[in-house]
């Protein structure tokens, strides 16, 4: 078990992990801003009584790029059966065609800088008298900042400290949570994992494993999901990781494959092409699956008195036995408890787990420089 709510198998590979263990220490111990965003002394810069006036609202949006959304659409659709509310995320540059001049919205206008241009675009398109807007960006002469003060709209304060791709337990994330009316509080669980033995020492040894996985050049990082209310999280892993690792021409590429459609595409060259990949598997386990109707199953006795859930684990299972007949390397996650909680264990842990190995290869996690070289000679070009 990582945790109660996360039945966890480990890489099996044994790899040295008493540098990983020393740097691990090093980490908890040192002042660091993103960690304590992680945990309940935390402040966010929005009060209960700022959400309480948009309790009465079903239609948002959330206009931003990157880590700016992408930890929010990963709650909205991991914690889907508990949200009441509408949210749209409007995260990319292509035609608006959800612009709909009968409903109001709430507009949430995140960007860290304020200047992200993507977002100012996307923002000039959707801003209408009718909708509310709030602006979550740097306390700055920004565009976004001084658009908000023309239009007299709330602002909250955005964090100069935090990035994007770790800002998801920071009011980046939390206060979309609040406002599909999830408790913000129930996410906040690195006080009590970096508590926990059996969370620390899986930790270590994965982090040492990937460790080993990169001296032996095996760089593709695969994602085998099965969950398809999963499939934002993983998003959000991909820009965690390449983000933060892809520098000084080192880096894990993290590729997602959701099943079972992979596999009827790219298994086949998972088993027997290539080695240079080590994966993950994770499922998700239902309370509730779509029963299949017997009286339809007049030949296939096999499916009878099954549901979806039954044949994505039988088909999870019997991929980690012809995984392990193949001594190709994987680790195992399985979800017990879909909630809050479990998300913010999960987030936790890949943050963890990815300044970790960051460290341990003498790269600065924190940074994107060759990113920022895209957006200076975008700017160039629109002038």
């Amino acid at each position: 078990m990582l945790t109660s709510g996360i039945r966890f198998k480990s890489f099996k590979i044994k790899a040295k992990s008493h540098e990983v263990k020393k740097k691990l220490g090093s980490l908890i111990r040192e002042k660091n801003e993103i960690l304590n965003s992680l945990g309940k002394g935390y402040k966010n810069s929005f009060s209960r009584s700022f959400i309480s006036r948009y309790k009465k609202f079903y239609n948002f949006r959330v206009v931003g790029l990157g880590g700016s959304t992408l930890g929010s659409q990963a709650i909205y659709q991991f914690l889907s059966k508990k949200i009441k509310k509408n949210f749209k995320f409007i995260d990319n540059l292509e035609p608006l065609l959800n612009k709909d001049p009968k409903k109001k919205y709430v507009n949430l206008i995140i960007s860290k800088s304020g200047n992200t241009i993507e977002t100012i675009a996307n923002a000039n398109i959707l801003i209408s008298k009718k909708d509310k807007n709030i602006f979550l960006t740097e306390n700055k002469n920004s565009y976004l900042y001084l658009l908000a003060q023309k239009l007299k709209s709330e602002i909250i304060h955005h964090n100069n400290f935090i990035g994007g791709r770790y800002s998801v337990l920071s009011e980046v994330g939390m206060l979309p949570a609040e406002l599909m009316n999830l408790n913000a509080s129930k996410f906040k669980q690195f006080n009590f994992l970096i508590k926990n033995k059996t969370f620390l020492k899986n930790l270590i040894s994965n982090v040492a494993a990937k460790l080993y996985f990169i001296k032996k050049k095996k760089y593709n990082s695969i994602i085998i999901n099965y969950d398809s209310k999963s499939e934002n999280l993983f998003k959000w892993y991909q820009q965690l990781v390449a983000e933060s690792l892809g520098k000084n021409k080192k880096g894990i590429l993290p590729i997602v494959s959701n099943m079972p459609k992979d596999n009827h595409s790219v298994m086949q060259l998972y088993l027997d092409g290539f080695q240079k990949n080590f994966f993950t598997f994770f499922y998700v386990h239902e309370k509730k699956s779509e029963k299949l109707k017997n009286n339809l199953l007049f030949t296939e006795t096999l499916l009878k008195n099954k549901n979806f859930s039954n044949i994505l684990y039988a088909q999870k299972k019997a991929s980690e036995i012809v995984f392990d007949k193949k001594k190709i390397p994987f680790r195992s996650f399985e979800i017990k408890d879909r909630n809050e909680k479990t998300l913010g264990e999960l987030f936790t842990f890949f943050i963890l787990e990815t300044i970790l190995l960051g460290k341990c290869l003498k790269l600065n996690p924190y940074d994107q420089p060759s990113v920022e070289l895209i957006k200076k000679e975008t700017k160039k070009l629109l002038i």
